[in-house]
């Protein structure tokens, strides 16, 4: 039997914390489907944001956190990558610069709002408007917080996606890194790719030296977290070549793994949409191609037990 992940109900209060002088990690348990981290730092003059929130009821406690911090305005909104649990909130940012790469507004544009289909659990949305970011790049801009230097780079290469960015602090060794890692969380490469994220991590981030990581989903963390995301990513790699190698499906090579110390991270069937996009690759498909997402999604959910996958958002 493959492991079922456990969730409270309802997930905890959201919680700010500094992570250097002026710089917040805002955190959403339990950090699963839809449940992100942001963060922002105040300046004499405004507030940059590092992301939104999924739903308009928790964009808004989230506004409300940075009103309680700063009586400046967001000025600025940086959206890391263009799922919606980081974008959908982009348009209660009324008067904010919304910042990112250029394939970010492709893709949020092309997935378009928010709908519940049957895959996850049914999730109050509220009034999403779709707010594509309106000032992008290729390569990467550099944000100023006063006169602390915020670098803001697209990674090279798909990873958790086809459009991430990092926003790297180098004066204060803080990193906000996207999707890139979950703490506690199982990554989720299915739109992405997993040898991709893998070279992210080892030739971007790692080399970075970051000493304070707010992870996409999951507690703040330190550099260890590279390590144990990087482990878990050659092992989906492995597991790819093992199953395909003896004929198997991803859904059934995913039903036949033991998941060993993965299987405490939540949502593992994650497993499963990262093998059908370690397959593509293994079939020839560049990084970050387009497949069949809903049919990788089915299978997640038949190896759920046929039970939509948990949404707390």
């Amino acid at each position: 039997m493959h492991p079922t992940s456990t969730h409270p109900f309802p997930p905890g209060p959201a919680t700010l914390q500094e992570v250097s002088d002026g710089i917040y990690a805002y955190l959403q348990p339990d950090g699963s489907w839809y449940l992100n981290n942001t963060g922002f730092l105040v300046t004499r003059t405004g507030v940059i944001s590092v992301d939104a929130t999924s739903t308009e009821r928790r964009t808004r406690a989230y506004l409300e956190t940075i009103e309680r911090i700063s009586d400046q305005p967001v000025r600025t909104l940086v959206n890391t990558h263009h799922h919606g649990d980081h974008t959908y909130g982009n348009y209660l940012f009324g008067g904010a610069t919304i910042v990112a790469h250029d394939r970010t507004r492709e893709e949020l544009l092309a997935a378009g709002p928010p709908a519940n289909l049957g895959l996850f659990d049914d999730v109050e949305w509220g009034d999403v408007e779709m707010a594509p970011p309106f000032l992008t790049y290729d390569r990467g801009v550099t944000l100023w917080a006063d006169d602390v230097r915020c670098e803001v780079r697209h990674v090279g290469t798909p990873a958790h996606t086809t459009n991430d960015s990092i926003v790297w602090i180098p004066e204060r060794s803080v990193l906000f890194c996207g999707d890139l890692l979950f703490n506690g969380g199982t990554p989720f490469l299915l739109m992405g790719s997993v040898a991709g994220a893998l070279e992210v991590l080892e030739d971007v981030v790692r080399p970075l030296g970051a000493e304070t990581i707010v992870a996409g989903h999951g507690p703040v963390s330190g550099p260890g977290l590279i390590d144990e995301i990087a482990g878990y990513l050659r092992f989906v790699l492995d597991v790819a070549a093992k199953g395909r190698a003896a004929g198997l499906t991803p859904l059934e090579t995913a039903r036949e793994t033991d998941l060993g110390a993965y299987a405490e991270l939540t949502d593992a069937e994650r497993i499963v949409g990262n093998l059908h996009r370690a397959y593509a690759e293994l079939d020839g498909a560049e990084r970050g191609a387009p497949i069949d997402i809903v049919a990788a999604l089915q299978d997640m959910v038949a190896y759920n037990g046929g039970r939509p996958l948990t949404c707390l958002a």
